[in-house]
C-alpha cells in the first residue's frame, strides 16, 4: 500500500469545502498531484483537526504547528497517533511519502516506525523554491509516464 501525507498551509478559500480544495497555495497543489500520482490513498495532516481526508469538507482555519509550544505539539502528535490507530489508515508495512515540514512529520513519523512503515520524505531539506520544482518536475513526470 502506498499511502502519502502532506500538511496543510496557509493560504485557504474563504469558504467550507472538501479539504483537498480548501487550501490553494502552488505548494499544496504541487504537493497534491504528487500525491494522487503516486499514492492508493491520502491525506492531509492539518494543524487544527489533525488527519483530514482528501473529500473531508471542512471550514477555514487559522492555526499552524510552527505557532504552538512544544507540549502543544507533542498532544497533536498523540492526538495523530490515536486518529491513525482508531481509523486504522496504515496497514503495517505501508509505503508512505511525507511531503510536510519538520513539525508536522515529527507527529507522524515515530507511529510510522512503530509500524514498520517504509517512510519517504523526498523533500526533505529543500528550501521552498526547490521544494516547487521538485514537484513540478515529479508531477509531470509521473503524469508523462501514465500517458505512454
Amino acid at each position: 500500500m502506498r499511502i502519502a501525507f502532506i500538511s496543510c498551509v496557509k493560504k485557504k478559500r474563504s469558504t467550507a469545502v472538501p479539504a483537498k480544495d480548501l487550501y490553494i497555495s502552488t505548494l499544496f497543489k504541487g504537493m497534491r498531484r504528487y500525491a494522487e500520482s503516486n499514492a492508493d490513498k491520502w491525506f492531509i495532516l492539518s494543524a487544527k483537526h489533525g488527519i483530514v481526508r482528501p473529500d473531508e469538507v471542512i471550514e477555514p482555519y487559522e492555526c499552524t504547528l510552527k505557532s504552538m509550544t512544544a507540549v502543544e505539539r507533542k498532544a497533536w502528535g498523540n492526538t495523530i497517533e490515536r486518529e491513525l490507530l482508531d481509523l486504522n489508515l496504515i496497514p503495517a508495512g505501508s509505503n508512505v511519502s511525507i511531503l510536510a515540514g519538520k513539525p508536522y512529520r515529527d507527529g507522524v513519523v515515530p507511529f510510522l516506525e512503530q509500524q514498520n512503515c517504509n517512510i519517504e520524505i523526498p523533500m526533505e531539506g529543500m528550501r521552498f523554491g526547490l521544494q516547487l520544482c521538485w514537484l513540478k518536475e515529479h508531477a509531470s513526470h509521473e503524469c508523462n509516464s501514465q500517458r505512454s
